[in-house]
């Protein structure tokens, strides 16, 4: 096992840390695949930061991508004992982790975006459902309970056509949406399959995960969601 050859509870830098397939979880002390987990560094002004990108460089500490075990790495110091008291652990760090995971989340949804490969309009989106093309299907937080049904319909339709039945993706309000796409009133969205949209499924499952311990609903693990788009990709 991985945690019983660590001489301590952090990576030995970056490069260390893209090669590892698992790491120690410093809240459960479980070894999970670094897919399931959040590393965490000291920034130069001694405060325990996320490296939300794996970007970031200096020894690394381990956490399960969840918002509980978060939470219990901060009130048992955890992090702090890690880094053998060297960095300080601010107790919003879950929340600080929160909104990055989101922007990160919008962000690749702009992208996605940004190379043509959103559709947005109810027409226009339902379209799309029928052709078959849609990767991913987003319905706003206020959209009606009425506008959503008629386009899951229409998805389960091409599905029976024969046709890849879309990722539903929930939780994401109208004003999100709206910023992500630089464009007013968006309430339904689909996604063509591209690795853009797969890097935004990627992160909108991270996000889900780590708030609520799943992905909940129709969403898949990151390793489905990959295979899913490859798919329809190379149709």
């Amino acid at each position: 096992m991985l945690a019983q050859i660590e001489a301590n509870d952090t990576d030995e830098g970056l490069a260390a840390a893209r090669r590892a397939p698992e790491r120690l979880c410093l809240a459960t002390r479980e070894v999970k695949p670094v897919a399931e987990l959040l590393r965490f560094v000291v920034a130069p002004d001694g405060t325990i930061v996320p490296d939300i990108n794996g970007k970031l460089p200096g020894r690394g500490a381990w956490v399960t991508a969840a918002r509980p075990a978060l939470e219990s790495a901060v009130r048992t110091k955890a992090l702090t004992r890690a880094f053998r008291g060297k960095g300080t652990t601010a107790p919003d760090l879950p929340d600080l982790v929160d909104r990055l995971l989101e922007r990160s989340m919008l962000e690749a949804l702009s992208l996605a975006n940004k190379a043509g490969k959103v559709v947005t309009g109810f027409a226009k989106v339902e379209a799309a459902l029928a052709a078959g093309r849609v990767a991913a299907l987003l319905h706003a937080g206020e959209a009606s309970a009425d506008g959503n049904a008629k386009l899951d319909a229409v998805a389960d339709r091409a599905e029976r056509a024969g046709n890849a039945a879309p990722i539903r993706v929930l939780g994401i309000s109208g004003g999100q949406l709206d910023l992500a796409l630089g464009r007013p009133n968006v309430v339904h969205a689909a996604l063509l399959a591209h690795p853009a949209s797969r890097g935004f499924l990627a992160r909108w499952h991270r996000l889900r995960r780590w708030r609520t311990g799943s992905s909940g609903g129709e969403a898949m693990s990151a390793g489905r969601v990959a295979g899913k788009m490859s798919n329809l990709e190379s149709e």
